[in-house]
């Protein structure tokens, strides 16, 4: 199934279009690569679309070419965020002790 189609389906944004549109821009990834709408996607696969500034990640259950509303959200799960961590505080304290 297509990247842009999944996440119309999902529920994850709310129309293709807009799908497409984040896609162009870069900010959805499949398994961390940049992904474009055509992508294929498979049960398994992890996405990442940057909203602003959250991120949303969500683990690809099961593929459906339609679904229920009610039923959308069991197509994925989401996934903890995981804060990237900036300059690790220990680097600048050894620094400072070997002055």
């Amino acid at each position: 199934m297509r990247l842009d189609k999944y996440l119309k389906v999902s529920r994850i944004i709310k129309r293709r279009t807009v799908a497409n549109e984040a896609c162009d821009a870069g900010r959805v990834l499949i398994n961390d690569k940049v992904a474009k709408a055509g992508t294929e996607v498979k049960v398994g696969d992890v996405i990442r679309v940057q909203f602003g500034s959250n991120p949303i990640t969500v683990k690809v259950m099961s593929l459906a070419e339609s679904t229920r509303k009610e039923d959308a959200s069991s197509m994925y799960t989401l996934l903890p965020q995981v804060k990237e961590e900036k300059a690790s505080d220990s680097d600048a304290v050894s620094e400072e002790q070997t002055d």
